[in-house]
């Protein structure tokens, strides 16, 4: 099949998520200027570059009430924020996060989990994540949209700190067994990381 109409595709749902997967998700804190903590997951997420090492992820839609995310606003506002990778046995914690909640709410209690002081930025990281990337904020980047209720957005920001779980370390690297990031597929379809191989350049 063929389709240049994302809105004329004839399958149940728009494939393009479930084509473009498995995506990993920026498990993003940050804290408002009025210092109350936020915390959602993205799944538009990925590094970009490693010297220094850079982050992007889209915070896109608004809010159903017409507001922006709250996390764009608070990293706008502070010019930092923390990105938290959930292991499989945060899959469910890192779901509750996603609801659409009142900006007054702390999503760090909402979902059971615990704010731990980062180095260098002041949004907290999430204790229980296996990986916490600190971040300073780069640049936004106003993507073209095709909604006029939506707004689509990058976020870039320099990695300045990195938490590391020692149980995922082993032998001087990532131990992906017991790492397992999660990420996401299409629709409302997620997975984790089970199966490592590992490819050699030909040069």
């Amino acid at each position: 099949m063929f389709f240049d109409d994302h809105r004329k595709h004839g399958l149940r749902h728009n494939p393009f998520k479930a084509l473009v997967a498995p995506r990993p998700i920026a498990w993003v804190s940050s804290v408002s200027a009025d210092g109350v903590a936020n915390l959602a997951p993205f799944s538009y997420f990925n590094a970009c570059a490693d010297r220094p090492p850079t982050v992007m992820f889209a915070p896109n839609n608004p809010r159903p009430n017409g507001d922006g995310k709250d996390t764009l606003r608070n990293i706008e506002q502070t010019n930092e924020f923390v990105v938290n990778l959930a292991g499989y046995d945060l899959r469910e914690p890192m779901n509750l996060t996603s609801a659409h909640v009142d900006p007054s709410i702390d999503e760090f209690k909402l979902a059971g989990l615990t704010p731990a002081p980062s180095v260098h930025v002041k949004a907290p990281r999430v204790e229980e994540a296996p990986v916490s990337l600190e971040c300073r904020f780069l640049t936004r980047l106003r993507l073209p949209s095709d909604h006029p209720a939506i707004e689509n957005n990058v976020v870039i920001g320099q990695v300045v700190g990195t938490h590391i779980a020692e149980h995922i370390i082993r032998d001087g690297m990532i131990d992906m067994a017991a790492y397992r990031p999660v990420a996401r597929l299409g629709y409302m379809d997620y997975t984790s990381v089970e199966t490592v191989f590992e490819m050699l350049r030909p040069d």
